[in-house]
């Protein structure tokens, strides 16, 4: 469009809503989770219905299409489009009215479907259709696909749960849709009455189909199904009319449920199966094979599984009706069974399930699938069948997927192995297209059973209902939407399915524009690759801490879901930063870098991603490029080069007055405005002795005495990271005194490196006397990756592995106290230094405080403590790391209570920059500070991380203390 000013200003005075025509927001909404792009020309995010109103008549007026966006999950590629994109989730997201007594709620569109669950459940009550992107997609966005989830065997479909809904159509009117003809547009009357027999006839085939959510539900008009209005629009993707509110229908949620998990040898076992359990009245019957399932996942030994999730007005009665379940399988074919009460064990098994969206979009050897054959659906006595055709039809084409879903609806998902980058490969995704359409027909089946058929299926309709009942939906689209203005090329006179694919503008080369610095193992070394992780499933959109100690992403819930700042969100933008269409100007994006600046690389997203998106690594790599010969912010010289000034301050021996000058306070905003750091932050104090001077004088003692440990004892190496040397040292105490009342002797990295030569005259690096006092030490580059400074990161670390030749070749543990240095040596250094071997040994050595504890020391029973505690689990331990060891030490010594999850917003440098404090407050108000302020003055406040007890104590006044303080404080009896 040649006046893209013009119509931001004419919609800037026509809606009171926000109006963002930028490159920013044009970029984040180029995707939704298909495998389409569109490139909008802006985005509006309505206040009301007179926005949506007046918003479509400025686009009416200049013939600029429109595009109804919630959650922007959709899999087909309908939440995708060139004109206008109407973003209801800013402002139109609130419940309106809920009433117990009729089990209804009035709603907005933007409405995430899990914030409707929390108002409806302190009624008893639910929404019944529950899709497993419950905790970001939304109710407008399930009205416009016709949503179902894994309770529609006992709740059906949205449709079955909508009660009327309020609707602007193409033409500007506003409709109240609802049983019987009162508000439809004129014209729709006359034209199904007069079409009723091609009506009856195109749909009889699929008349007992529950998961019949192709094209125009038109047969919902006919007099025999009471002429529903609302009924129809469901579905209809948006391409009819735009939703403001919505009446919906609530049922009653069982007091306790149960969970039968049935075990099969394969899939095609399970989908025969899966039709046999229906009569017991189950509230689920979904299905998952092997492929999808990590190892130590819990559930019972098989090749596939049903979850068949039972209720009852008990717990015990619910556990009754799942083992009557169990009882009813045929022993023949069932291999094994579990029946889980326990409603935190049940949580983790669904979420297997529920990430199954994104775990799908990884093959076990680890190619990518895509999806666009996501959910077709057959009759469920049928599955077992089309399943074994299927896979007949993925061999025919050379392609591979892992089938899951809704088996108890015949409803299969799937990711597959399509090669969208070249012609052949996208000539072989039309091809099986073409005859996986033709196979569902054939089975009596719908090619959309849940998210409805937007570009991936609409143009392989006719193979469905014919030629005669697609005329009808397009004769139907007219009525609504005369000029065609909504949605245009989805569902109805469809664009081709192999048309506007989102990797069609990125670059062919396999690194991008430019080499890259990680070695990206998972992706190929290819940096585009990596990038394309991210399907759009946007679990980083969830808008409430996670329940289960999740992390991601803390900065797009501090920002108020500001999609920018969402891991999504940041991926779109690096797509098109690589794309070069929207972002122009590559590494040197401005609009990347503002995304990325309020990412905290807590690596959340590492770990919570279902696709494992890794956006502190991508942001590493930003910033290396971006920055590549300019000038730098000042927060990157002076945090980024933390462990440069704190060894000149040790060197010189100026800790006391480094001190005393950053307590002076005209001093200290002198220091912080020319070092780039947030005026409201305090600067740490600097140990005046570091911990490796206070270990050495500890083992010249020894030596001095000739007090040795007993023969035999077992050895470690403890990391003198940055902060425990400089900034905590008497964290690193504590785990030497703990360590050695545990049997360890912990060891220092050698700080000098010298040569030898062999007979052979080659030169071999050794590792030089820990007693050495030259300067040279061991790092793990954190403050250097954090900030992006990569060609320092890389050095610093080469000399690192130097240094460390005697370690890395020896079966020593590295024992690291510091969760992030730790994080960085077992993740970032290999990836950085992916053709030195030495890189990958020393990564292996890692292991945490607690790690060591258990591998050294298995028989050590820590002091019994039996003390409540409170704080946060380290999000790069979350992510990286892993916390189980330090649960199980935590249990044995007595430390009672659940660690919050989340991030504790400093994160390292992120929270002293200038600019960040709100968002890192905000980060830490989340989880962190309401669970420590609640804590009894006795419990114990834990926080292995620095920057957490930095939060901590500057925003809480409150002393975290890490793990192995703790229970050395309680060898002495404290």
């Amino acid at each position: 469009m040649d006046d893209l000013g013009g119509l931001e200003r004419e919609l800037r005075a026509a809606v009171r809503g926000g109006v963002d025509c930028s490159v920013t927001a044009r970029a984040l909404n180029t995707m939704d989770a298909s495998n389409y792009r569109r490139v909008p020309l802006g985005v509006c995010t309505p206040a009301d219905g007179d926005d949506v109103a007046a918003a479509l008549e400025v686009c009416r007026r200049r013939g600029v299409p429109v595009v109804g966006r919630g959650g922007g999950t959709s899999i087909a590629g309908q939440a995708t489009g060139t004109g206008l994109v109407l973003d209801f989730t800013r402002h139109m997201n609130g419940v309106v009215d809920l009433d117990p007594g009729t089990r209804t709620a009035v709603v907005q569109p933007g409405l995430v479907l899990d914030r409707l669950q929390a108002a409806a459940a302190p009624h008893g009550l639910r929404f019944g259709p529950d899709p497993s992107t419950h905790s970001r997609c939304t109710i407008g966005g399930m009205i416009g696909n016709n949503s179902c989830g894994s309770h529609s065997v006992a709740w059906g479909t949205t449709a079955d749960s909508v009660a009327a809904l309020d609707v602007v159509a193409g033409d500007g009117c506003a409709y109240r849709l609802g049983q019987g003809w009162d508000g439809a547009p004129a014209g729709l009357r006359e034209l199904v009455e007069r079409e009723s027999a091609t009506v009856r006839t195109g749909f009889a085939p699929y008349t007992g189909l529950p998961r019949r959510i192709s094209g125009y539900a038109v047969d919902a008009l006919l007099p025999e199904h009471g002429t529903d209005l609302a009924r129809f629009l469901c579905g209809t993707e948006g391409t009819l009319g735009l939703v403001t509110e919505a009446t919906v229908r609530l049922v009653e949620a069982p007091p306790a449920k149960a969970l039968a998990v049935l075990a099969y040898a394969d899939e095609s076992a399970a989908a025969e199966a899966a039709a046999g359990l229906l009569p017991h009245g189950p509230l689920t019957v979904e299905g998952m094979a092997a492929d999808l399932v990590p190892p130590d996942s819990g559930l019972p030994k098989g090749g596939a599984w049903l979850f068949v999730e039972t209720g009852g007005a008990t717990p015990a009665e619910a556990r009754a009706a799942a083992d009557r379940i169990v009882r009813s399988c045929d022993r023949a074919t069932v291999v094994d069974a579990l029946v889980v009460a326990d409603p935190a064990g049940q949580r983790a098994l669904w979420r297997i399930r529920e990430d199954a969206s994104g775990t799908a979009t990884r093959m076990p050897d680890g190619s990518e699938a895509w999806p666009g054959w996501e959910d077709c659906a057959v009759p469920p006595a049928r599955l077992g069948a089309y399943l074994r055709d299927f896979r007949g039809l993925l061999t025919e084409h050379g392609l591979r997927g892992t089938p899951y879903g809704h088996f108890g609806d015949g409803c299969i998902h799937v990711r597959i192995d399509f090669d969208l980058l070249t012609a052949p490969g996208i000539a072989r995704f039309r091809r099986f297209s073409e005859d996986l359409a033709t196979l569902v027909v054939a089975h009596g089946g719908s090619l959309s059973g849940e998210h409805g058929d937007g570009q991936a299926r609409a143009e392989l309709l006719p193979k469905m209902y014919g030629p005669a009942l697609v005329g009808l939906f397009e004769r139907v689209k007219a009525v609504w939407d005369p000029a065609d203005l909504l949605n245009p090329g989805i569902l109805v006179r469809p664009a081709r399915l192999d048309e506007n694919l989102r990797f069609a503008p990125l670059p062919r080369e396999p690194v991008g524009p430019v080499d890259i610095a990680f070695g990206y193992p998972h992706d190929n070394g290819d940096f585009s690759a990596a990038v394309r992780r991210c399907v759009g499933v946007a679990k980083c959109r969830v808008q409430e801490p996670s329940s289960g100690g999740g992390v991601m992403c803390p900065s797009f819930r501090a920002t108020g879901g500001d999609e920018t700042h969402s891991t999504r969100g940041r991926a779109r933008l690096l797509h098109e930063m690589l794309a070069g269409e929207v972002i122009t100007d590559g590494w040197r994006s401005q609009e990347v870098r503002d995304a990325l600046d309020l990412c905290l690389s807590c690596k959340g997203c590492r770990s919570d991603c279902p696709v494992g998106v890794d956006m502190a690594t991508y942001k590493a790599e930003f910033l290396h490029h971006h920055y590549a010969g300019r000038r730098r912010p000042a927060a990157h010289y002076t945090m980024g080069w933390l462990p440069r000034w704190l060894r000149l301050v040790e060197r010189t021996r100026t800790a006391g007055l480094v001190n005393s000058l950053t307590s002076v306070g005209v001093l200290a905003a002198a220091g912080k405005r020319v070092g780039g750091i947030a005026r409201e932050r305090r600067i740490p104090r600097v140990a005046r002795q570091t911990f490796s001077a206070w270990w050495r004088a500890q083992l010249r003692r020894r030596v001095r005495e000739r007090r040795f440990g007993p023969r035999g004892q077992k050895i470690a190496v403890l990391w003198p990271d940055t902060f425990t040397e400089h900034l905590a040292p008497e964290v690193g105490r504590a785990a030497v005194r703990v360590l050695e009342a545990a049997g360890v002797t912990a060891l220092l990295p050698p700080r000098t490196r010298f040569t030898y030569r062999t007979e052979d005259g080659a030169p071999v690096a050794v590792g030089g006397n820990v007693l050495d006092p030259r300067r040279s030490r061991v790092c793990c580059g954190l403050t250097y990756l954090s900030t992006g400074q990569l060609d320092r990161a890389r050095e610093v670390l080469k000399r690192t592995l130097d240094l460390m030749p005697s370690v890395v070749d020896a079966d020593v543990p590295v024992i690291v106290l510091e969760p992030s240095c730790g994080a960085a040596l077992r993740s970032d250094l290999p990836e950085l230094l992916p053709d030195d071997p030495r890189a990958r040994r020393l990564a292996d050595r890692v292991v945490t405080f607690a790690e060591a504890l258990e591998r050294l020391a298995p028989d050590w029973a820590p002091p019994r403590l039996d003390r409540a505690a409170v704080g946060q689990t380290h999000c790069h331990q979350h992510a990286v790391l892993g916390d189980a060891a330090d649960r199980r030490l935590r249990e044995r010594a007595g430390l009672e209570g659940e660690l919050s999850g989340g991030c504790c917003g400093l994160a390292g440098n992120f929270g002293f920059e200038d600019g960040h404090y709100d968002v890192s407050v905000a980060c830490a108000e989340e989880s962190l500070l309401p669970a420590v302020r609640s804590a009894g003055d006795g419990d114990v406040v834990l926080a292995d991380g620095f920057s957490c007890r930095t939060q901590l104590e500057q925003l809480a006044g409150r002393r975290g203390r890490h793990i192995a303080e703790v229970l050395a404080e309680g060898l002495d009896g404290g």
